[in-house]
């Protein structure tokens, strides 16, 4: 008599089955660990001035040659030196938007806004972004000390400020300094509002300054 066994499987078989199914518990293993796509950031320019800047009046004309300005590049505190776009809610405290940066570090986009609104003020020659080093006949030298939305107020403020140094490159001595400040308000609470209040309040401080070195590079030289 013959007897047929029936389902018998071979013990090829049996591995075959275990190893799909191990297969598929890695394949699902890996898919829970893989990490979900991180969101691009809202890159954000710094915008200079809307006009040219007021010349500031003087009791006599000004005659060539007019003097060459170098701008070194921008310097900035800790902190401010990076795209990040910083917010404080206390003083001890940067935070940083987790979504919305500067396309470049502030202190290297103001450079050439810098040199735009000094140039608008006819008070130089050429107006030069340059490295230390080169030669000219005054040198301006900035640093911005914060550039900052405020969440202490309500509605939140921008806060910039900027020192600059104006030096005569000749005698090596500094003519002028002055630390301009300016704050506005943030139509809301989020990045892209303390955007368009810090291109505000960057204007207004380009403007100051540009007004103050074309002044002080006219003061008669002193012992």
């Amino acid at each position: 008599m013959t007897h047929h066994v029936l389902n018998q499987k071979s013990p090829a078989q049996g591995l075959l089955r275990l190893l799909l199914v191990a297969a598929l518990f890695t394949l699902s293993a890996c898919g829970a660990l893989r990490p979900t796509p991180t969101q691009a950031p809202t890159l954000y320019l710094l915008a200079g001035l809307p006009g040219p800047v007021a010349t500031p009046a003087s009791g006599a004309a000004v005659t060539p040659p007019l003097p060459t300005l170098l701008v070194t590049p921008t310097r900035a505190a800790s902190g401010f030196d990076s795209q990040r776009i910083i917010y404080v809610r206390d003083d001890q405290t940067l935070a940083f938007f987790a979504h919305s940066e500067w396309v470049d570090p502030p202190a290297r986009m103001l450079g050439h806004l810098l040199v735009a609104a000094l140039d608008h003020t006819g008070a130089f020659g050429p107006v030069v972004l340059t490295p230390a080093g080169v030669s000219g006949d005054l040198r301006l030298d900035t640093q911005i000390i914060r550039l900052q939305q405020n969440f202490h107020n309500t509605p939140s403020r921008v806060q910039f400020s900027l020192r600059a140094y104006l030096t005569d490159e000749k005698t090596r001595r500094v003519l002028a300094w002055h630390e301009f400040s300016a704050e506005a308000d943030a139509t809301s609470d989020n990045a892209q509002a303390g955007v368009t209040a810090a291109n505000q309040v960057v204007q207004e401080v380009l403007a100051q300054l540009a007004l103050f070195v074309a002044s002080a590079s006219r003061l008669p030289p002193t012992d």
